[in-house]
């Protein structure tokens, strides 16, 4: 078996070959291409003729030289470049060190993989994504025209200045130029972005309508169809988080935990994690604490509805619990709030409300 440190830069693949016995065999340096990258795994195939452990830091790019690689027979692994660089610290750095610096952690299997989702799910995912940038472009577009309007003293008396009755204000409105040309450029786009993500819905709920946890999630509070989607496709396979304190971690909104000794401090979320899985979460917990099923909750204009910050404690008696969806409110301070938590013998969600700060949303299929 030999090991290949790959580091990866936007005109070369720094290659590091191991033999099995930790021996320095070989550093090459290849385009990367796919054409090249196939004509590597051939010349190592020639000269050496032994199987490959490769192992590649998680980047821009980091995708097709796995997938071309895996196809030439070669097991690669794509490792996580924070905790690589938390293994291994470097004083001087080089690509050719840290191809070096991979190769020595396949060798002594200390490589912190990541999970690699397959091209089903990654098609899942680059749909959602792309739906959720178009719809910026177009909020984006929308507040420019709202400032313009600001800027110059018209007033908005629509509810919607983009439906009907809004667009015969926007034709009978009458800025100078630059201003007006702007307006009309931002409305034609607007129009063409609309088009694109309702085709982007199409494709949606017509080919990926039987994901196995859209239906589940639609069931919650909060979550509509496409924030059902984008959480199903953001988590990919649920199967491989042991825990829902681990799929918990895994989307970031954990709270952060520094305890030394009698010293224990609770922070903010952390923020590791899935971008778009930590957004759709957020999203749908916005959405639930409006919904009636949390009838009953202090009301927005009220002296208690305000959620004060986590008060921070030094001792852990009275530091919260930490957990995977939530922590309990050890103070009188901090109202009551909603927690969602499917239950495996039903096939709904149930709300909880006894002294429980809500965090997330977690749909998972373990109890």
């Amino acid at each position: 078996m030999l090991h290949a440190g790959l580091d990866l830069s936007r005109r070369k693949l720094d290659v590091c070959l191991l033999s099995d016995q930790g021996e320095h065999l070989d550093q090459l340096a290849v385009p990367p291409d796919v054409d090249s990258l196939r004509r590597l795994a051939r010349r190592i195939e020639e000269v050496h003729g032994q199987p490959v452990c490769a192992v590649i830091e998680s980047m821009t790019g980091a995708r097709i030289v796995h997938d071309t690689l895996e196809q030439q027979g070669w097991s690669v692994e794509i490792a996580d470049a924070q905790k690589v660089k938390g293994l291994a610290p470097l004083a001087c750095k080089t690509d050719k060190i840290d191809s070096k610096v991979l190769a020595v952690l396949s060798h002594r299997d200390l490589v912190p993989a990541i999970w690699l989702p397959d091209p089903s799910v990654r098609e899942e995912r680059e749909l959602a994504r792309f739906r959720l940038h178009l719809v910026k472009h177009k909020s984006a577009l929308k507040c420019r025209i709202h400032s313009t309007l600001i800027n110059f003293g018209k007033p908005c008396p629509v509810t919607d200045l983009f439906g009907v009755e809004g667009r015969r204000l926007l034709k009978r409105l009458q800025v100078p130029e630059p201003w007006w040309g702007n307006i009309t450029a931002s409305i034609e786009l607007i129009d063409d972005l609309e088009e694109q993500i309702a085709e982007i819905n199409r494709r949606l709920k017509e080919g990926h309508a039987e994901h196995p946890y859209v239906p589940l999630l639609l069931t919650v509070p909060g979550i509509g169809w496409v924030l059902a989607f984008t959480i199903a496709a953001e988590i990919g396979e649920i199967e491989r988080f042991p825990s829902p304190e681990k799929l918990a971690g895994y989307t970031g909104l954990c709270p952060r935990v520094n305890q030394s000794g009698e010293k224990d401090r609770r922070g903010p979320s952390t923020k590791h994690g899935p971008t778009y899985l930590r957004w759709a979460l957020l999203e749908a917990t916005m959405h639930a604490l409006r919904h009636p099923a949390c009838a009953g909750e202090p009301s927005a204009g009220s002296e208690s509805s305000a959620v004060p910050r986590s008060p921070r404690s030094t001792l852990p008696a009275d530091s919260p619990t930490r957990s995977g969806t939530c922590f309990p409110a050890r103070r009188s301070s901090l109202p009551e709030a909603p927690l969602f938590v499917w239950r495996p013998d039903r096939p709904f969600w149930t709300c909880a409300r006894a002294n429980i700060r809500f965090r997330l949303i977690l749909p998972t299929r373990r109890p």
